[in-house]
């Protein structure tokens, strides 16, 4: 039946989704999905969490909404109380949102904002990284470095500055050690502050594990330390992007914490709610914070819904599960389990080039040529195929194009729940090397 939605796409129509049983999703004609994927990495608890819902319920019939311009709430409070704690060293204030878009919003601002407040307004350049991501609106989006989300809003785009990626699989020099090129490419950075001068730049942004774009890329040993010395040396805040690899996902609430690193802020979002409620935060060192009380005692900036009630009892009860359930453990140990699998039915595919990730963000590369790792003709559309027949023989994933440059290259990335059984992953596997092959022979 014809509708008014607008959705993503013009073309085509999707299947209505009706009801959700742990790691699956139900559609209204009674097909199932295992969601290898998460959706985008959100749905961490799987699709029926009987907690979260009964905190929800329990909520509601308390208080949904109030306006932070007027009140702050219980639930609130107590989730920036407790991501506060979990949080890497210096960081004290927590900034609740709705998504990873206006966290990374709201950074920038802040960083913005924080060198005014502190004499130096001359700061305001930012520098990210190529084939990076950090959402879609319009601050948020020129930080990222994919080509492929920037091109027609070039214009509207503030200049962004991007250096190498930590992308080892197509980076490193066969005669180079990992630790060599994670200081090598970490390097560039300190190059480019100089050449902006120091005094213009006012924060570099990254995630610890690329996600969307490159398909779960981790950081090589020792390159978020040179990064975090090289932002200190200049005075550069670092601003570290976990909307999609935080939360758990990698097996540590904070990814970082895995490179021993603590930046100056961190956004987080996605598995916070875990598909709950739609949730965000922007988490800051204390210092920032110091800044502006000492200073305007205001930060302008601000959404409607931030901070909101239903939202973060959800991201409470979100935590509750992962602490109480032991699930960062669990996503260490069936991440690895994952990864065996990946490495025993695609290990020597002859069109897998690598297979990556940490805990239960997993990334798949695919090329037309091991040896030399030329990728697939963009035109063929392989991960667009792959998807489908995913998707058709019960499997959501997410591949991805433009793994190298925006244009060339073809990734799947997956992002299953936290709660996965042996057995589902089993299925998982199955099921997308099956799509592989299919797309591939198409």
């Amino acid at each position: 039946m014809p509708g008014h939605i607008f959705g993503r796409s013009t073309r085509g129509s999707l299947p209505v989704a009706a009801e959700g049983e742990g790691c699956y999703i139900l559609d209204a004609e009674g097909r199932r999905y295992l969601d290898g994927s998460g959706g985008a990495a959100v749905s961490c608890l799987g699709h029926s969490n009987a907690a979260v819902r009964a905190a929800l319920h329990d909520q509601l019939d308390r208080l949904a909404f109030a306006h932070t311009g007027f009140f702050t709430s219980e639930p609130a409070e107590r989730l920036a109380d407790r991501l506060a704690a979990a949080a890497p060293e210096g960081i004290e204030r927590v900034y609740l949102v709705s998504g990873g878009s206006e966290a990374v919003e709201a950074a920038l601002k802040l960083a913005r904002q924080y060198f005014m407040e502190v004499g130096q307004p001359g700061r305001h350049r930012v520098i990210a990284r190529r084939q990076s991501y950090h959402g879609n609106t319009l601050g948020a989006l020129a930080a990222g470095g994919n080509e492929w989300r920037r091109a027609q809003f070039a214009p509207l785009l503030v200049e962004t500055s991007h250096v190498s990626p930590c992308y080892e699989y197509r980076g490193r020099a066969e005669d180079e050690s990992l630790e060599a090129y994670g200081l090598r490419v970490a390097d560039e950075l300190e190059a480019e502050i100089r050449r902006l001068g120091p005094e213009t730049v006012m924060a570099f942004v990254a995630e610890p594990v690329v996600g969307a774009t490159a398909g779960a890329v981790p950081a090589v040993p020792g390159y978020l330390k040179r990064i975090r010395e090289i932002c200190d040396r200049h005075g550069v805040l670092l601003i570290l992007d976990e909307v999609m690899c935080g939360m758990g996902r990698t097996g540590h609430l904070f990814a970082c914490a895995e490179d021993g690193v603590a930046p100056d802020m961190i956004t987080i979002a996605k598995g916070l709610g875990a598909g709950y409620q739609p949730i965000g935060a922007l988490l800051v060192q204390g210092r920032l914070y110091d800044a502006i009380a000492a200073g305007s005692g205001f930060f302008q900036h601000g959404h409607t819904y931030m901070g909101h009630a239903m939202a973060a009892a959800a991201a409470n009860a979100v935590l509750d599960e992962i602490e109480g359930r032991d699930l960062l453990q669990a996503v260490r140990r069936q991440g690895a389990r994952l990864e065996a699998l990946l490495q025993e039915r695609l290990g020597q595919h002859p069109h897998v080039g690598d297979i990556r990730g940490r805990g239960l963000f997993r990334g798949i590369e695919l090329v037309a040529d091991r040896e030399t790792k030329e990728p697939f003709d963009p035109a063929r559309k392989l991960h667009a195929r792959i998807k489908a027949e995913a998707f058709a023989a019960g499997l959501i994933c997410y591949p991805m194009g433009g793994t190298l440059d925006g244009v060339r290259g073809d990734h799947i990335l997956l992002a299953p729940p936290f709660i996965i059984s042996n057995a589902e992953l089993d299925e998982l596997v199955d099921k997308l090397s099956g799509a592989l092959d299919r797309a591939l022979a198409a």
